[in-house]
């Protein structure tokens, strides 16, 4: 699976997340982990969640997911069964725009992310 351009990401994550006030930790595929209490080493405590709640078992709760639309028509937003692990789908990256199709897409990239656990950008809002 390609990789997605880590600027994209990194301003699209911005943009989701302005005014929010939180400090989030993105991987290499898109997936974001906001850290609802920053303390300490930001990318370690994000990659400890991911580790844990990004791979893919089919048949168990990591194979569950939601899709929402942005309201901005750029893309989708895949969650899992971690509510601070949420994976950005961007519009041009989907053929098929079914919900089905957008969220296996993120659960697939939510995995790849949580097997590699490679950080590209930590914004620490502390």
């Amino acid at each position: 699976m390609a990789v997605v351009d880590t600027e994209t990401l990194i301003d699209a994550w911005r943009r989701l997340l302005t005014g929010s006030g939180k400090s989030w930790v993105l991987f290499e595929h898109g997936t974001c982990v906001v850290v609802e209490d920053p303390v300490g080493d930001l990318a370690e405590r994000a990659t400890g969640i991911l580790s844990e709640y990004g791979p893919v078992q089919l048949a168990a709760a990591s194979g569950d997911f939601r899709v929402l639309e942005l309201n901005s028509g750029e893309g989708w937003l895949v969650t899992g069964h971690h509510p601070d692990v949420v994976t950005y789908v961007p519009l041009a990256d989907s053929d098929d725009q079914s919900h089905l199709a957008v969220g296996i897409l993120g659960r697939t990239r939510r995995d790849e992310d949580g097997r590699e656990l490679r950080v590209v950008h930590v914004e620490d809002a502390r």
